[in-house]
């Protein structure tokens, strides 16, 4: 594949344009070849263009993505980058579902209660002795 404008790439990688100069200023985009002033990128811009769309879905952050391509030695394998960074990244998705579930649970003993005010209300104490079931 030859070497494609700016827009090229966009189109193909279904993003904006001002996406791909953001993610060059920010360093997850290498400085592309130019050509009587204009960008040209090489097959490598799509590949890298696809594992930031990919990160992005999986909940990284453009610091995470960044560190992801330069925070280890250039001959690391992408495979052991991506399961360091997977594995964090699981770990905090367990505590972001734990919460909501512990949120679903509060929500779902709310909706028994049938006290007329907070006062009366036992799950104003929540978790109760009596397992926040109220009036």
């Amino acid at each position: 594949m030859e070497n494609l404008w700016i827009g090229d790439v966009a189109r193909r990688a279904g993003i904006q344009p001002s996406a791909i100069r953001y993610y060059e200023s920010v360093g997850l985009l290498p400085e592309p070849h130019r050509l009587n002033g204009r960008r040209r990128y090489g097959p490598e811009a799509l590949t890298r263009l696809t594992v930031i769309r990919m990160a992005r879905e999986a909940g990284f952050t453009i610091a995470e993505i960044r560190a992801l391509f330069h925070s280890f030695p250039d001959d690391t394998a992408a495979s052991l980058r991506w399961r360091a960074f997977a594995e964090r990244k699981i770990g905090e998705m367990d505590a972001i579902i734990g919460r909501a579930q512990r949120m679903r649970t509060l929500l779902e003993e709310s909706m028994r209660c049938r006290c007329l005010t907070f006062d009366d209300c036992a799950l104003v104490g929540w978790p109760a002795a009596d397992g926040g079931r109220c009036g």
